[in-house]
């Protein structure tokens, strides 16, 4: 990000978006065209899909456990789009056969999903959902926020007709830019739109242009993000999607026995917890005061809970450049003191 700004048309510059927009290819595993980077954090990636996707009066059926289900209801109904919530309990998953019902029901214009959500440690099942939508001519939206570069997104291969992240997960790159792709389906529902897209800055129909072979100025790039987001995906392809994963994955084995040990429980099932972020039950009395410890005494943050969860769980990331046993080790060491 120190490196000398250039111009967002200089030719220079464009052959690093190129590679950009490759790269994220790789990570979503897609060969999409229109994979880009959105200006802004995870929810202008959340959306940027549902303005292009909806238009006043559709419906759209959401899957709602947790705090980023919420915020995809809100944008839908300040698009003026009717939302079909799809609801279970914060820190549990939706039944995949309770969506496929309602999209059969409401023949919605699109589901959307959370794949990780972070309030609650919960990784959603999303395949079964996707290929159900397919079927019925529903677009499938899917956040992966904290999913991108942790765990496994397909999105060619599960059939997701649009998906978006954010870079300041498992990418291990700072805030600021929000991966998306879009599949053909998406771009035709774009096309055939009745209403101008709600939202002139999230417009993909103009963003595409200057991404595309056209290069048609649209808003400033935000050159330093996207040479960070090179490098950043650069040592995610060159550690490799796979062993990622398994280094998320053992980081995250290491976390819960250490935990277990110590009088930590976790409230999500075994087989659905997500490894990047791990929602933990403290034995503390005054988590809050021992949060703040865990700061002040050892410069370690831990997440408290979000919305229902709050003031009664831990969100314990481990994502990117700190999924590894040495930060495992030192929060246990540091919790040994707290205990």
């Amino acid at each position: 990000m120190a490196e000398p700004l250039l111009g967002h048309l200089d030719p220079a510059f464009l052959a690093i978006l190129d590679r950009v927009q490759g790269r994220l290819r790789q990570a979503f595993r897609t060969v999409h065209p229109l994979t880009l980077p959105i200006s802004g954090t995870g929810s202008a990636g959340m959306e940027a899909c549902l303005v292009n996707l909806l238009e006043p009066g559709d419906a759209a059926v959401i899957g709602v456990n947790g705090a980023f289900g919420e915020r995809m209801c809100a944008m839908v109904e300040r698009i003026g789009a009717r939302p079909v919530r799809v609801e279970a309990p914060w820190g549990e998953t939706i039944p995949p056969e309770r969506v496929v019902v309602a999209l059969e029901r409401h023949r919605p214009r699109l589901v959307g999903l959370v794949h990780a959500e972070t309030s609650t440690g919960v990784a959603q099942p999303v395949v079964e959902i996707a290929a159900a939508a397919r079927a019925l001519g529903v677009l499938s939206v899917v956040d992966c926020v904290t999913s991108l570069g942790g765990m496994e997104v397909k999105v060619d291969e599960w059939g997701i007709d649009a998906a978006y992240s954010g870079t300041q997960k498992c990418l291990s790159c700072p805030p600021g830019l929000a991966p998306l792709t879009f599949a053909p389906a998406a771009l035709e529902r774009l096309a055939s739109r009745k209403t101008p897209v709600s939202s002139w800055y999230l417009d993909l129909s103009l963003i595409g242009r200057y991404f595309g072979t056209e290069r048609v100025y649209h808003h400033t790039a935000p050159i330093s993000m996207i040479f960070a987001l090179e490098a950043a995906l650069g040592e995610v392809l060159e550690e490799g999607l796979e062993a990622r994963f398994a280094r998320h994955l053992a980081a995250h084995r290491a976390l819960v026995a250490g935990l277990e040990a110590l009088g930590f429980r976790f409230p999500v099932a075994v087989e659905h917890r997500l490894p990047m972020l791990n929602a933990v039950i403290p034995p503390f009395p005054d988590e809050k005061l021992a949060r703040k410890e865990l700061l002040d005494r050892f410069g370690i943050e831990v997440g408290g809970g979000l919305g229902p969860l709050a003031g009664r769980i831990w969100r314990i990331g481990l994502m990117g450049t700190n999924a590894t046993l040495d930060v495992v080790d030192r929060l246990l060491a540091a919790l040994r003191t707290l205990v």
